[in-house]
């Protein structure tokens, strides 16, 4: 097995890296502090066509691979986890109307949502369905040519800004799982409103809002696929989300490394840098070999995900390791940094926040653990 990555992803890598330190790292600490959505950020990396990598050139794509995706996520996440996290969840919502949409729905979204012109949200999670996707309790019943959406969502990343809306509801609550459908829903669709948009611990340049559906009408034609395969697109959407996910954490660990590796360069005590203390160097170790082993799970899930084989196991266990080493990474990053860690003119205070919603968002770390152990006793 080849592990290198190919000239055109070293050279993607280049261009986001170069594009994530220049247009998102100087406003990174911003973005936290005001809680300030990134939105002609989004744009220019549409414009630069960071957004089109994986996609098919006939709706503006380019045609690349989804390890350059996991890329671009991950550098991202290295200056700012909030604009990452944005960037993924936006790809979700476009990986479903593309592999599940009609000709029209894939020719009136897409080419907007890949260049970043339009943004995108998926809505599943509701004050009972969060982990327990099947307990959907928004409804859409057909009514002539249009559906009609009651219900409410919460915790929707994106909320509040994206243009387009891939919603989960229950249109046959006798069948279950088997009931929940997938529909397409546009921002300024009467009876659809924006709730409650919610203060969090950290990624607080996203948003994240309550959806609110009253007698909330659209056209036939905006069901994605058809009635009753809602639950099997959502799981089939969440295996991809997971690998942008793992993505993030991945970019997170590694801006805390590198953030590290400079302090202990730079800051001496005793007489000599703290990176000759050996001390502080196994610290060093035990964060690299973490963040090693998630890059090796995220990439193998995503050239799974890219030659068409199964990746559900996979992606489950690169979300559960990734986002745990984010969390371990960002921890031991802090502890090197000591007092200054802990304050606001570093950026580590920020990572170790930002990393925590990676173990819950897009799937527990327990949630993970019940996938995994599903997939490996079968």
């Amino acid at each position: 097995m080849n592990f290198d990555l190919t000239y055109e992803q070293k050279m993607i890598r280049q261009s986001i890296k170069e594009f994530t330190e220049n247009e998102i790292a100087p406003i990174a600490e911003e973005t936290d502090k005001n809680h300030k959505f990134p939105r002609e950020t989004i744009k220019k990396l549409g414009k630069y066509g960071f957004l089109a990598i994986p996609f098919p050139s006939e709706y503006g794509g380019a045609e690349g691979d989804e390890i350059s995706k996991a890329i671009v996520i991950e550098e991202i996440a290295k200056k700012c986890a909030a604009t990452a996290a944005i960037v993924s969840v936006h790809y979700l919502p476009i990986n479903l109307i593309l592999k599940y949409g009609t000709e029209e729905q894939k020719q009136k979204y897409l080419p907007k949502m890949i260049t970043g012109e339009s943004i995108g949200a998926f809505a599943l999670t509701e004050p009972n369905a969060g982990s327990d996707a099947s307990n959907v309790q928004t409804t859409a019943i057909l009514d002539g040519d249009e559906y009609v959406l009651n219900g409410t969502k919460c915790f929707i990343t994106n909320g509040g800004e994206a243009d387009v809306y891939v919603i989960l509801a229950m249109t046959d609550k006798s069948k279950g799982t088997k009931g929940i459908t997938v529909f397409i829903v546009e921002k300024d669709t009467a009876g659809f409103s924006i709730g409650k948009i919610e203060e969090k611990m950290g990624i607080c340049g996203s948003s994240t809002a309550e959806l609110i559906f009253e007698n909330c009408r659209i056209p036939k034609e905006n069901l994605l696929s058809r009635e009753g395969r809602g639950f099997k697109l959502a799981m089939v959407g969440l295996d991809g989300g997971r690998i942008g996910m793992a993505a993030q954490a991945l970019g997170i660990a590694e801006g805390a490394m590198d953030e590290s590796l400079k302090y202990l360069k730079e800051r001496e005590q005793f007489g000599k840098p703290l990176i000759k203390f050996q001390g502080l160097q196994w610290y060093l170790a035990d964060m690299h070999a973490k963040i090693e082993s998630s890059r090796f799970l995220i990439y193998n899930a995503a050239y799974l995900k890219q030659a068409g084989k199964p990746f559900t196991l996979e992606a489950s266990t690169a979300k559960l390791v990734a986002s745990e080493t984010a969390m371990f990474v960002t921890h031991k990053a802090v502890q090197l940094h000591g007092g200054y860690g802990f304050m606001k003119d570093y950026p580590l205070e920020r990572m170790m926040r930002d990393a925590k919603i990676t173990e819950i968002y897009e799937g527990t770390s327990e949630v993970m653990k019940i996938v995994i152990a599903s997939q490996i006793t079968r």
